[in-house]
């Protein structure tokens, strides 16, 4: 069983900054990518950032230059700073896993946190 654990969502002004925190857990646990969605109410669940093991990275546009993925393989946890915060950030952000365990692919989800920007 893979776990994510996230932390570092709340409420800040826009023009701010948050920082997330993704860790993630399981034996036998390979991670391929771990990246940021998020959830805004009554929208789809989208794309934010992701990082491989290697270090590339993909970002949504609206985002690009604002937010920055980074990841700590030693330690399974990715991070999510984000900057310039706008009110349209506002949404659960959700952490995501996708590797092998025990030779089976897995993708996993965090609980989600909240992120709320106001204006």
């Amino acid at each position: 069983q893979v776990q994510l654990v996230e932390s570092g969502g709340g409420l800040v002004q826009a023009g701010g900054s948050l920082r997330l925190s993704c860790a993630a857990s399981g034996s036998s646990l390979s991670i391929n990518s771990m990246g940021w969605y998020r959830q805004a109410p009554g929208k789809q669940r989208d794309l934010v950032a992701r990082i491989t093991s290697g270090g590339s990275t993909d970002y949504a546009d609206s985002v690009k230059g604002r937010f920055a993925i980074s990841r700590d393989n030693a330690k399974n946890t990715v991070y999510l700073q984000m900057n310039s915060l706008k009110p349209e950030d506002t949404a659960v952000y959700y952490c995501n896993a996708v590797g092998l365990r025990i030779g089976i692919l897995y993708n996993a989800w965090g609980q989600g946190t909240q992120v709320s920007v106001s204006s």
